[in-house]
């Protein structure tokens, strides 16, 4: 792992006097030997010149990597041996530690100030940025500030435990490092905190890094801290012995270690880079562009190797996060080529990553290298891509990005000596290195990585189709304006391309790795799956869930039905391959073709209406399907059927289906009804009594249903047959007397006749309830008065009510289209046609309707049983006025002779009857008298107002002039408080509003 960092080169050597400290400003070295002397050395190919120079550019010259000279010396520079020295760059100061600190002004190094309380200081730090001073004199730190001219102030003293060893800036505060620990002092109040013990075989140091944290040496270790002591996450430096000096140069830690110079990197893990092999090394600074070591006589400069080329050999070494952190610190200028040598090393390192078994590690780097996803999907041999992908070789790529990059390393200083050798081939045959590349690791990591791609790539597509359908949206207005030679100019499709070789690939991943909720979930949102490669894929391993969304997605909906329907026939005999088709699933997707297919819907719901009629219906209810439509479909292709979708449409929205449907489920039922009717009368079996299915399905649609035709379904009856059918079709006609007689002659059933009435009854009620509803129980009781009632030509009779009602409602219309004075009467004259229905037999005159019959037929005896019972159970609701009157004079002397034998029956009418006319009359009494109180409480009130009293006076004054009423008109409201004049008010216009309604007495 270890690389060339650091190039050293010999500067200068056989100096007179040992040198004790050393320094720097621009390409000049200052060195401090023993006899207080200051030697200046300078670059040899400079020439000599016994003066620094004055102009700026020495200022931006560094260290130059060739042998130095003596340039001057100053004799007697201070009293004793320089223990330290720094050069202030920004402020062009010279600092120097002997007796006391100095400050000398560069270039021609005069004196400007002496610190004087600085005497027998070891130690001090400078804030070159704000200009700040700290020193360490015995057991006391003193803080002074340079006022910007030629002195310094003195700001704060604070005293400290112990001697001080070592101690820097930290920001506000300073650290300190005594002789055993370590201690942060706040500047501002002197306030201490102790951070940790220091090491017991080194002293302690302290390191400013230019982040502004801290490393505390403790032995052989460097724990870095932050501006206030607390440990940093980031761990410790490992040197390999206790250093005596650390400095900094970026992106490296340099130790002066007792046999050589170590350098680490300042990332974690901090790993050793480089040790150089110098003895005897006293000190060592950084300088901007190098480090300096400085031995007893001689000088060393360690010049740092061009980022570029470190980085070639950090990437030969396989050190390719080395490498890549290195890349950062290319110069701005360079973007484009820190660019290109990132990727390059990227794509490197996830080759080599990929190779031993770091899949998802290597996938990041291939992410991070930008590389096209054609290139990555090339790993992998057995995913099939669309044919429009361009596949490029890993190794060609890899050569080529190489080539890029060498190119472009003459301009960071990287030679060409230094080049990559590619990783050998491994010595697996092939088949072995395609099922490595096929594993389940190599396909999870694909996976992260394509969807990691996923949503940029995805976001491009789609916006590449929007920028489509707008293009063809201004193309296809473009015909109206003048083309002017401009050519249309079409849209590239690269990145729905670039989407569909992901997805395809992506999908293909998911599936051979087992997660299929994923590849559901990916076919289910916005996709560009190659349809052709993905429906191959998935037939081949009899994926059929998501084939059926590859389908659905691409509104392939009629091979999706088609395959869905196979799978269900399918899984009826046996399981396809663990998955379970039900044919609900044909109904759920339907579901979502309604708005958009309803011809499909319906193709494709036949197969499942039978079995699952109810979840059918449903959907063609919640789709919006025209019932129209549905039951046209049904009536061609599948009419056994049709009545059950009919009577389904009915029970789950009655409002939903139209009168034609309704009419052709009455009509479907009536076909079966006389299907089966032919079948028993063929077989002399029919019985009027005895209710098929259908039967019973054909009374309670006539009884609950209103939307069919009547007169056409009467044609259609047997003469002889299927009177319950006839009498609820006569009821729809109002012909309510045809069909009681039905109830009562032909059924004989007189429980069928009451319920009808009361039916009739409940009707008439709901729809005129200020009418009079008893006629239709008065028609059953004329009925019943006459059980032996011609029923000769009842077909007949039928018939001419078909013709009469069909005559009778052309003539409606042709009444109602007139307009003029008679209309009113015409209307009113149909309107009450309705109430004639139910007084045809004349029951107000006060007559039998035995006297109104044709004496031929003459009178019969009465259906006396029949006849109290109706009178006993529906009393409430008949007229017994009107009832008594319909009976015969021979029926009421019959009725007077048998008072003793049934006496008891007539009770439950007469009892009641009586009884509730008496509490009528008590009611009516009541109420009179009640309306008579209310009367004389009226008139009370009205003389009460009437003997209101308003008193004029001369201070009584118009409420809307505000003037006098003296002896004018004038008016009071009711509240008998406010006057005006009655001129005023009559031309006030915003008071009628409040007078409006109001009774005004005139005065």
């Amino acid at each position: 792992m270890v690389h060339s960092a650091y190039d050293s080169f010999e500067l200068l050597h056989d100096c007179p006097t040992k040198i004790e400290a050393i320094g720097s400003h621009g390409a000049k070295l200052f060195l401090g030997g023993t006899d207080g002397s200051l030697r200046i050395y300078a670059p040899e190919s400079s020439g000599f010149n016994h003066s620094l120079p004055s102009d700026h550019r020495s200022q931006t010259l560094e260290l130059h990597k060739e042998p130095y000279v003596l340039e001057r010396t100053l004799v007697g520079f201070s009293k004793k041996p320089l223990v330290s020295m720094e050069v202030s760059e920004s402020r062009e100061l010279l600092l120097s530690l002997s007796e006391s600190i100095a400050f000398h002004r560069i270039p021609n190094l005069e004196t400007i100030a002496v610190i004087t309380k600085a005497k027998g200081a070891n130690v001090y730090s400078w804030d070159d940025k704000r200009g700040f001073l700290c020193f360490a004199r015995q057991k006391r730190v003193c803080i002074f500030r340079h006022d910007g001219g030629r002195g310094f102030v003195e700001v704060k003293e604070f005293s400290v435990p112990d001697v001080v060893k070592s101690l820097s800036w930290c920001g506000e505060n300073i650290c300190l490092g005594i002789r055993r620990e370590y201690m942060i002092l706040n500047a501002t109040n002197g306030a201490l905190s102790e951070v940790f013990p220091s090491g017991r075989i080194a002293p302690p140091l302290v390191v400013p890094l230019p982040s502004g944290e801290l490393i505390l040496g403790k032995d052989n270790i460097g724990i870095l801290v932050d501006q206030n002591g607390k440990l940093l996450p980031e761990g410790r430096i490992c040197w390999s012995e206790a250093p005596s000096v650390v400095v900094i140069h970026k992106p490296y830690a340099i130790a002066l270690l007792p046999r050589y110079i170590e350098i680490r990197s300042l990332r974690a893990p901090y790993p050793l880079i480089q040790t150089i092999v110098l003895r005897n090394v006293n000190h060592l600074f950084q300088n901007k562009s190098a480090i300096v070591a400085a031995l007893d006589n001689s000088v060393y400069g360690l010049f740092p190797v061009p980022i570029g080329a470190q980085i070639v050999q950090l990437t030969a070494s396989g050190n390719f996060e080395e490498a890549l952190a290195l890349c950062k610190l290319l110069p701005p200028e360079d973007s484009s080529l820190r660019v290109a040598k990132e990727g390059s090393i990227h794509l490197r390192f996830a080759h080599y990553l990929f190779e031993n078994g770091s899949y998802e590690e290597a996938m990041e780097q291939f992410l991070a290298s930008q590389v096209d996803i054609t290139y990555i999907l090339s790993l992998y041999p057995s995913i099939v891509l669309p044919k429009s992908a361009l596949v490029p070789e890993p190794e060609k790529l890899v050569e080529m990005n190489w080539d890029t990059s060498n190119l472009s390393r003459g301009s960071s200083g990287v030679s060409d000596d230094i080049e990559y050798s590619p990783p050998p081939q491994l010595s697996e045959s092939d088949e072995i290195r395609e099922s490595k590349k096929m594993s389940h690791n190599t396909l999870m990591a694909l996976i992260k990585f394509l969807q990691k791609k996923r949503y940029s790539v995805i976001e491009k597509a789609a916006a590449e189709g929007t920028e489509e359908v707008v293009l063809d949206a201004y193309e296809s207005n473009r015909h109206r304006r003048s083309n002017k030679g401009r050519g249309n100019s079409p849209i590239s499709s690269g990145a729905r391309e670039k989407a569909a070789i992901l997805d395809t690939a992506l999908l293909q991943a998911l599936v051979l790795t087992g997660q299929s909720s994923s590849a559901l979930e990916l076919l289910k949102g916005l996709n560009y799956c190659d349809i052709k490669i993905c429906e191959d894929f998935l037939q081949k391993r009899n994926y059929y869930a998501a084939l059926l969304e590859l389908y659905k997605c691409n509104s392939m909906h009629r091979e999706a039905l088609k395959l869905l329907q196979q799978l269900v026939e399918e899984s009826k005999s046996d399981h396809v391959l663990g998955q379970k088709f039900r044919p609900e699933m044909i109904i759920e997707y339907l579901k979502a073709l309604c708005g958009t297919d309803p011809m499909l819907v319906l193709e494709y719901s036949i197969p499942v209406l039978e079995k699952f009629p109810t979840q059918t219906i449903d959907l063609f209810l919640s789709g919006n399907i025209p019932a129209d439509l549905v039951n046209s479909y049904l009536k061609q292709h599948a009419p056994n059927m049709q009545a059950t979708y009919l009577e389904l449409m009915l029970a789950m929205n009655e409002n939903g289906i139209s009168g034609n449907l309704q009419n052709e489920m009455v009509q479907i039922y009536l076909s079966e009804v006389l299907e089966w009717y032919s079948d028993l009368r063929a077989q002399q079996k029919w019985d009027e009594k005895v209710y098929s299915p259908t039967r019973k399905k054909l009374l309670s649609a006539l009884e609950s249903i209103s939307g069919y035709s009547p007169e056409s379904l009467l044609k259609r009856l047997p003469p002889d047959a299927l009177y319950e059918e006839r009498a609820i079709l006569l009821g729809k006609m109002n012909q309510h007397e045809l069909a009681l007689s039905l109830y009562v002659h032909k059924l004989h059933v007189p429980e069928l006749a009451l319920s009808y009435c009361d039916r009739v009854y409940g009707n008439i009620l709901h729809q005129h309830p200020l009418k009079s509803h008893s006629n239709i129980y008065l028609t059953l009781l004329q009925i019943y008065l006459n059980p032996r009632r011609t029923t000769k030509n009842f077909e007949n009779r039928i018939n001419n009510i078909v013709l009469s009602q069909t005559t009778g409602l052309a003539k409606v219309g042709l009444t109602t289209s007139h307009k003029g004075k008679g209309g009113r009467k015409k209307v009113a004259e149909i309107e009450g046609a309705e109430d004639s229905r139910y007084s045809h037999s004349g029951t107000d005159s006060g007559r039998s309707d035995a006297e109104l019959d044709d004496p031929t037929e003459g009178g019969s005896d009465i259906m006396l049983d029949e006849i109290l019972d109706l009178l006993s159970r529906r009393w409430e609701r008949i007229n017994g006025a009107q009832a008594l009157k319909l009976l015969p004079r021979e029926t009421k002397l019959q009725v007077c002779m048998c008072v003793s034998v049934c006496a008891q029956n007539l009770l439950p009418f007469l009892g009641p009857l009586l009884r509730k006319s008496s509490e009528a009359s008590r009611n009516f009494s009541v109420i009179n008298s009640l309306r008579q109180s209310e009367n004389l409480q009226v008139k009370e009130e009205l003389y009460n107002h009437r003997k209101t009293v308003v008193k004029i006076g001369s201070e009584s004054i118009c409420s809307l002039c505000n003037k006098k009423i003296g002896t004018s008109v004038f008016a009071v409201y009711p509240n008998g408080k406010t006057l005006v004049h009655f001129v005023c008010f009559r031309d006030a216009q915003s008071m009628k509003a409040v007078a409006k309604g109001t009774p005004l007495r005139k005065w």
